[in-house]
Order: structure tokens, then C-alpha cells, then sequence
């Protein structure tokens, strides 16, 4: 297991190198070889960067398939990180079967998104930047997956957070990236408030259980020693260990934007595509998900918990999909539909269905990565034109593009038997709708209802999919062409990065860059009534193909049929639940597969037909057209999230309001009273003394006589005492 141990900090390292490549080479590179040259070779480092890994994380997989169930699992240690007297914490990694998927999906679909960023970001100046902050998310995204301690995991938790701060905000010029970037760092930290809070609590529980091992110093926060504990914990502390998982959940809500916590991740779409992408499929969201499947030995222990998770990732599940009705902005519509499949994931965890819920980050991973950068070809395509409004018979220019993206709405949407999608979903929304638990329940009673409001998420889902498509590629008016009132077209660019200077500079710009880059952003390459939209270059469709390779039966049948569909083809039933969890075994359905892949194909139905016939080769009624005055009141409200960002925005400010004046009372009657009070006692003390600082040397010669002589007479005192006795 020597190798495997090497080729996991190569794993972990590669990206880390490529960073620091980067960030110290990156300019020099490209001022040497001309900026066009340099980009270029510089791109593909970074994507060796990520690929190589992914290779490497196959041979590792591959060699825990060969093990038994029970040997799956190997550490390997670089250093003690930190050395106390009762407690170590190594700079260690894990290679398990949960840690193997989350890399594959990190380092493979993250390598296609690297690939698609070298032409889709290949004219813009911050080029190497732009690589630089890439590499770095993907090694802490690693980091966070493949630690095998708590320390290791915020370490990397609080790294994808910093990252994605510096992606979305990569056009740091304009105000809007700016103010996505913050929101979004912000509303993590309360996430990671919660996060700190869990893993500090569990810390303190675990100990209270471990004191022999404490003592000896032993590595107490490793999953392999602290896993094992948590039926202690609970046993020993059951209502501080509910709020040690409900605190870690919180953290979960953040990075996976789970409701209320789920305002920072539409606004991200601010940043560029390739980032939008590697976010929402590959890295930052499922790192919740992630930690409920590592703490599920603690989370399933606990129902009031798992209650709490159910009904926030159903809540969140329909609250997406009603928004993205409202949206106009293709990679809105996207985005919202992120944060409806990540409520999947969580009532997947929720039911104790972990494994269903990896399952659904997996195809998620192909077939939402499919979308996002399909949608970057559409709006590269159409000189960054991002409103959907704009397009219309696209498929005709663009059919490349079409083709994969009809493949990843066929997953998305929920075509069964030939599209990921369907299959992960069925194994979720089949866990929720059978679940019963104890008898009587809370949980019991509320995982049901959870999965049939799963397949009406499903129809929506699946209705505002086709909506995206129809109003993008389907035949008909081509509406670039026309000239609306209120239209963007002649003069709106969303983010032009096709900028036509080529000098280099430094790893940010200067003010008088920033002002001619602003120029470029208002002014270059905007989209006009005789635009000819174009397909992308193959270093982009390239990745497209390979996605929707994908998200079809490679990523569904092979890991996750059900025995109906599986024997068919000869495989095994549930491929990714046994290689995850093997232990778990199967739990029989009262409903069927047969009954739960009808009601979904039912659901996906007549949202698409919904879809379809609203859309297909329509000119913008109403209801869709730029006028948003005339629009009915439900688009409207799904348009501003319900009220619900402004609200959750204006409270937080507020919170922060009384959070600020409360620290202001204290810090100034608390905190600078007791320095004021030091400073009145030490005064008073002064000014007790200070008469017989003089500065005569004939006053201090008197002191020093008169003290002589009290020490004489009180000597004096004690020998005459002495004497009488």
C-alpha cells in the first residue's frame, strides 16, 4: 500500500505545484512567448495539472476495488501537523471508497473544465490569474476530501471558500462581481460559523469519551479513531451531540446552499463560466454533502437531526425550482436549478440513504458541468449575450453545442433507462417515499411526504428545462435579430473577455489598466442585429462530448441500476451503494422500482409536453417578453426569489446592526470601562505619591532617613516584646 500512499500526495500535490506555477510564472511566461503562445502553453499546465491526478486517483480506485470490503481503506501520514501533550494531528490523507469517488469527480470533471477554460478565457489579460485561483480550489477541494482529520477538513473547507471568492469576483472592476464575491464569502462564513461551532463541540464530546487515548497523545480527531466513537458520544451526551451535528448540518447548509443560506450561489454567476461550472458540479456545493456522508456515523444516530435535514432540503428542492421560472438569464436559470438538485442530495441524506445522495453528485456532476459550459458556448456563441431572451434557433448555427446540451436536459429532466439522471433520482426519491423508521416516528412520518413532493420537483424541473432549451435552440424568430424596446441588444455585453490587447502585466492591474479594461467591458463585442452566431472551437465541444458521454448510461446503468435493470445488461445491481456501503445491504421497497420509474417518467412527461408546447417555435407572449410589467404576478415574484433574497439580505444587514451596536455597548462600557477603571485606580495611586516626587535630592535623603529610622524604631518594637517575654 507504499504506492497508493505515494500516489495520493501526488494527488494532492500536482495541483498545489500548478498553482505555484502560476501565480510565480504565469506573467513571465507569457511576456517571454507573447501572450497568445504563453496562454496557451500555460493553460494546458494547469490542466495537466488536474488530469494527471485524475489518473492517478483511477490506479488508486482501482486498487481498493481489488481489496476485500473490509481493506478498503488506506492512510499515509507526511508530518505531524500539530504536537500537543495530549494531542497530535498529522498531515495524513484517506483513500476510502468515499474519498475515491469525491476525487474522481473533482479531478475528472475538473480537468474538462479546465480544458474548456483555455479558449473560452484564452484573450483575457489575467489570464494566469485566473489559472492560478483554479488550481489552487481544486487542491483544496482535495484537501477537504481526501484529509483524514477534522483539522484537515476546515482547512480545506475554509480554502474552497476563499477561492470561490476569488473566482466569482475575478472581473474584480465591476461592481457587481465584487458584490457577488462578498455576498457570497459572507454568507459561507455564517455556514462556517456553524461549521466551527460542530467541529469544536464534537471535539470536546470525543474527548470526554477517549481519555485513555488522550492522554497517551494519540491522533483523537482522525476518522479512523473518532468515527468508531460516535455511539459513545450519543449515549453519553445525547442533546450537546444533537447540537454538535446540527451545528456541522449548518456548516453543510452554507457550502451547499441549502435554504435560507442558498442567496450567494445565483449570484455567482457574476464570475465566468468555467467557474460557474467547476462551483456548481465539481467542487464547492457538494462539499456538504460530502460531510454528511463522512459524519453519517454520527447523523444517523440522531433523527431529530436527520428531521431537520429532510425538510430543509425539500423546502430548498421546490423553492428553486419555482424561482428558475422567473429567470430570463441562462445561467440563472442553471443556477437555480443547482440549488433545487442539491435539496435532492439532502433528503437523500436525510433518509439515511447517503450513498443515493453521492450517486446524485456523480451524475449531477456530468450532467449539470454539460450545462453550465454548454451554456458558455451559447453565450460565447453570442458575444456573451447571457438573456435568453436574445436567442432562438440556435440550434441551427450552434449544433454541437445543442446536441451535447440536449443530452444533459434529458438527464436533468428525467428520461429514463438511457440518462443518468433518472436513475439517481429514482434511487432518492424511492429511499424518501419508502422510508419509515421507528414506529411512530417523527422521521417516519415526514420522509414520505418529502419524496412525493420529489416528483413534483421533478415535473418542474423538467418543465423549466425544456423552457431553457425552447427558448434557446428552438426554431422560429431569431430575436437578436429583432429590435424590442428594452431589449439588450446594440451595446449590452455581459462580460467581454474577447479583449483585443495582448500586453501583459502583473498579477493584478493597474488603475489605469482597470480604466481601459472598463472601456473594453462597456464597449467591445457587443451583440448586434447582424451577428452570426458560430460554433465553438474544439477545445471546448471537445469537453461537451465527453460530458455527455457522461451523463448518460455510463454514469447511471454502471453505478447505480436497480436489479431490474441491471440483470438486463448483466451488472450489478446498485454498484455505487455496495462499493460505498457495503455493510448497509439493501432495505426492500414497498413500492417498486417498476411504480417509482413510472410515476417519474409520468412527472418528466408532462413537464416536458408543458415545456414544449408553451415554447416551441413561439414568439415571446406576455408572459416572457421584455416588458416585465406585463408579466403575471407569479413570474414576477419567481423573477425576485419571492422576496426571500431581499429579505434574507436586509435581515442579515440588520442582524449585523444590532450584532454591531451590542459589540459597540460592550466594547465601550465593558471593555474600555475596564480600561478606564485600570487607568482612574492607577491615577488615584499616583496621585497618592506623587508629593514626594520633588526632584530636590535633599527631599529624597529625608525620605531615606525617615525610613531608616521607622525600620530602627520597628526593630526596636520587636526586641523590647522579645525582652518582656
Amino acid at each position: 500500500m507504499e504506492a497508493v500512499g505515494t500516489q495520493l500526495w501526488w494527488i494532492l500535490g500536482l495541483p498545489l505545484a500548478g498553482f505555484l506555477v502560476q501565480a510565480v510564472f504565469g506573467g513571465l511566461v507569457v511576456r517571454t512567448m507573447g501572450a497568445k503562445r504563453g496562454r496557451t502553453f500555460m493553460g494546458w499546465l494547469a490542466f495537466f495539472a488536474v488530469f494527471v491526478p485524475f489518473v492517478l486517483a483511477v490506479l488508486v480506485t482501482r486498487t481498493l476495488a481489488s481489496l476485500p470490503d473490509e481493506a478498503r481503506l488506506v492512510m499515509t501520514t507526511l508530518f505531524d501537523w500539530i504536537r500537543l501533550q495530549s494531542l497530535v494531528v498529522p498531515f495524513e490523507l484517506r483513500a476510502d471508497t468515499l474519498s475515491m469517488t469525491m476525487t474522481l469527480v473533482v479531478t475528472g470533471v475538473g480537468s474538462l473544465i479546465h480544458m474548456y477554460a483555455i479558449k473560452y478565457m484564452g484573450d483575457e489579460k489575467d489570464f494566469p490569474r485566473f489559472f492560478t485561483y483554479l488550481n489552487l480550489f481544486i487542491a483544496f477541494m482535495l484537501l477537504l476530501v481526501l484529509g483524514n482529520n477534522l483539522a484537515m477538513l476546515f482547512i480545506g473547507w475554509e480554502g474552497v471558500g476563499l477561492c470561490s471568492y476569488l473566482l466569482i469576483g475575478f472581473w474584480y472592476k465591476d461592481v457587481a462581481n465584487a458584490k457577488a464575491a462578498n455576498k457570497a464569502f459572507i454568507t459561507n462564513r455564517i455556514g462556517d460559523w456553524g461549521l466551527t461551532l460542530g467541529l469544536f463541540l464534537l471535539a470536546v464530546l470525543v474527548a470526554g469519551a477517549m481519555q485513555a487515548l488522550i492522554a497517551h497523545g494519540e491522533r483523537w480527531l482522525s476518522y479512523d479513531v473518532l468515527l468508531p466513537e460516535m455511539a459513545v458520544v450519543v449515549d453519553r451526551h445525547p442533546t450537546l451531540a444533537f447540537f454538535a451535528a446540527l451545528f456541522l448540518f449548518i456548516g453543510a447548509m452554507g457550502k451547499s446552499a441549502q435554504f435560507p443560506l442558498y442567496v450567494w450561489l445565483p449570484d455567482a454567476m457574476a464570475g465566468p463560466t468555467p467557474v460557474s461550472a467547476l462551483i456548481h458540479a465539481a467542487t464547492m456545493v457538494t462539499a456538504g454533502v460530502f460531510l454528511l456522508n463522512r459524519m453519517s456515523p454520527l447523523f444517523e444516530l440522531l433523527p431529530g437531526v436527520q428531521v431537520i435535514v429532510v425538510v430543509i432540503g425539500t423546502v430548498t428542492a421546490l423553492l428553486g425550482a419555482l424561482i428558475a421560472f422567473g429567470q430570463t438569464d441562462i445561467k440563472k436559470v442553471l443556477a437555480y436549478s443547482t440549488v433545487s438538485q442539491l435539496g435532492y442530495m439532502f433528503i437523500a441524506c436525510g433518509v439515511g440513504a447517503y450513498w443515493a445522495g453521492i450517486f446524485h453528485v456523480v451524475t449531477h456532476a456530468f450532467f449539470k458541468a454539460l450545462l453550465f459550459l454548454g451554456a458558455g458556448a451559447v453565450i460565447y456563441a453570442m458575444s456573451h449575450e447571457q438573456d435568453m431572451r436574445n436567442y432562438g434557433n440556435l440550434r441551427k448555427y450552434i449544433p454541437k453545442t445543442f446536441g451535447t446540451m440536449f443530452v444533459a436536459w434529458a438527464a436533468i429532466a428525467g428520461i429514463p433507462f438511457l440518462f443518468a439522471g433518472a436513475y439517481s433520482k429514482e434511487a432518492i426519491l424511492g429511499a424518501a417515499v419508502n422510508f419509515h423508521g421507528e414506529e411512530g416516528s417523527l422521521i417516519g412520518q415526514i420522509a414520505p411526504y418529502a419524496g412525493w413532493i420529489g416528483f413534483g420537483v421533478a415535473m418542474l424541473t423538467a418543465a423549466y428545462m425544456t423552457r431553457m432549451m425552447m427558448l434557446t435552440f428552438s426554431a422560429g424568430e431569431e430575436r437578436w435579430r429583432l429590435a424590442h424596446e428594452g431589449a439588450h441588444v446594440e451595446g449590452h455585453h455581459a462580460h467581454a473577455h474577447a479583449h483585443t490587447h495582448d500586453d501583459p502585466h502583473g498579477f493584478f492591474y493597474t488603475d489605469d489598466e482597470m480604466a481601459s479594461r472598463h472601456e473594453e467591458h462597456e464597449h467591445h463585442h457587443a451583440l448586434t442585429v447582424e451577428h452570426e452566431p458560430k460554433e465553438v472551437p474544439w477545445e471546448m465541444w471537445l469537453p461537451l462530448v465527453v460530458l455527455a458521454i457522461g451523463a448518460t448510461l455510463v454514469s447511471g446503468l454502471f453505478l447505480g441500476a436497480p436489479a431490474e435493470i441491471a440483470s438486463v445488461f448483466g451488472l450489478a445491481p446498485h454498484a455505487l451503494q455496495h462499493w460505498l456501503y457495503p455493510a448497509a445491504g439493501e432495505t426492500p421497497h414497498a413500492i417498486g422500482f417498476g411504480m417509482l420509474i413510472s410515476i417519474g417518467t409520468a412527472a418528466a412527461i408532462f413537464g416536458i409536453a408543458y415545456g414544449y408546447f408553451t415554447y416551441h417555435g413561439k414568439k415571446l407572449g406576455e408572459n416572457e417578453g421584455w416588458d416585465e410589467g406585463k408579466w403575471s404576478g407569479f413570474r414576477r415574484a419567481a423573477k425576485n426569489q419571492f422576496g426571500l433574497d431581499e429579505l434574507f439580505s436586509d435581515g442579515l444587514v440588520k442582524l449585523g446592526g444590532v450584532v454591531g451596536a451590542v459589540a459597540s455597548w460592550f466594547d465601550k462600557w465593558v471593555v474600555d470601562g475596564l480600561v478606564n477603571l485600570t487607568g482612574i485606580v492607577t491615577r488615584g495611586f499616583a496621585g497618592t505619591g506623587k508629593w514626594v516626587q520633588t526632584g530636590y535630592v535633599r527631599s529624597y535623603a529625608l525620605l531615606m532617613e525617615i525610613g531608616v529610622a521607622g525600620v530602627l524604631i520597628y526593630a526596636v518594637y520587636l526586641w523590647m516584646n522579645r525582652w518582656v517575654e
